[in-house]
């Protein structure tokens, strides 16, 4: 069985990462990490990490408040498993996500897999609403829409090789996906929704404003894309973004 490393972030989500972990310790596939990386928490997000007694969670702290990214980049790089997987602290996965996920993986060679996932409120009851992904997304498509959510990612770095997010606050994901494709991969989907993302008032993606201008610092210092180009692709971000939201 291969081992997947599960990276989630964590800051200040004393409210929801018992929730998050139950859903990871509650997978029908057990040969997992769960690298937890507390971003200076001031809030009780150890003491509920340290009811959970299971060898296969490791808890750690950053010393400095270094953002989402360089968090996540501090728990990939001590990893151990082939597949990467992530999973914030405040989003949940159905308990057949691992297995599932991998199983296609394998079957097909994919590197790079994503699925739909459902949309939750903050209190974790459902909107009723599904996001549902394209079949697969090379480069040039994923600059134009921007779907893959970053708790349904699964990635085999034997194929990919060694990869880190770009330092930015937000969008840092994305830009992670398109380095990726870059060197040649297709994201492949699994159609079935695998995972649940919670609508919080204090995440970064809420701040609409701020995530869409990473976006476009994405395009424009990351890809290196001149003006025209970049505002064709923005649109097209612009329009699935509102889409998703109908």
């Amino acid at each position: 069985m291969e081992l997947v490393s599960i990276i989630m972030p964590a800051y200040n989500c004393g409210r929801f990462i018992a929730e998050s972990i139950r859903s990871v310790l509650a997978q029908t596939y057990s040969n997992w990490e769960l690298l937890i990386m507390d971003d200076c928490s001031t809030d009780n997000t150890a003491k509920v990490v340290s009811t959970f007694n299971d060898q296969r969670i490791l808890y750690m702290r950053n010393t400095n408040n270094l953002g989402a990214a360089q968090t996540r980049n501090k728990a990939i790089q001590i990893a151990k498993g082939r597949f990467i997987a992530f999973l914030d602290a405040d989003d949940l996965w159905m308990p057949a996500k691992l297995e599932l996920q991998l199983k296609y993986m394998q079957q097909h060679n994919y590197a790079f897999t994503f699925t739909d996932y459902q949309i939750i409120q903050e209190n974790g009851l459902p909107t009723g609403k599904t996001l549902r992904m394209p079949t697969s997304l090379t480069y040039h498509q994923y600059c134009c829409n921007t779907a893959i959510g970053c708790l349904t990612v699964m990635i085999d770095r034997y194929q990919t090789g060694d990869f880190l997010m770009p330092n930015i606050r937000s969008s840092h994901d994305m830009a992670l996906w398109l380095l990726i494709m870059k060197r040649g991969f297709t994201a492949y989907s699994m159609p079935e929704c695998l995972s649940s993302y919670r609508l919080v008032s204090t995440s970064n993606t809420a701040k609409k404003w701020k995530a869409a201008k990473d976006v476009w610092l994405v395009y424009r210092k990351f890809e290196n894309m001149n003006f025209l180009h970049a505002s064709l692709c923005f649109f097209g971000y612009a329009w699935h973004a509102v889409m998703k939201r109908l």
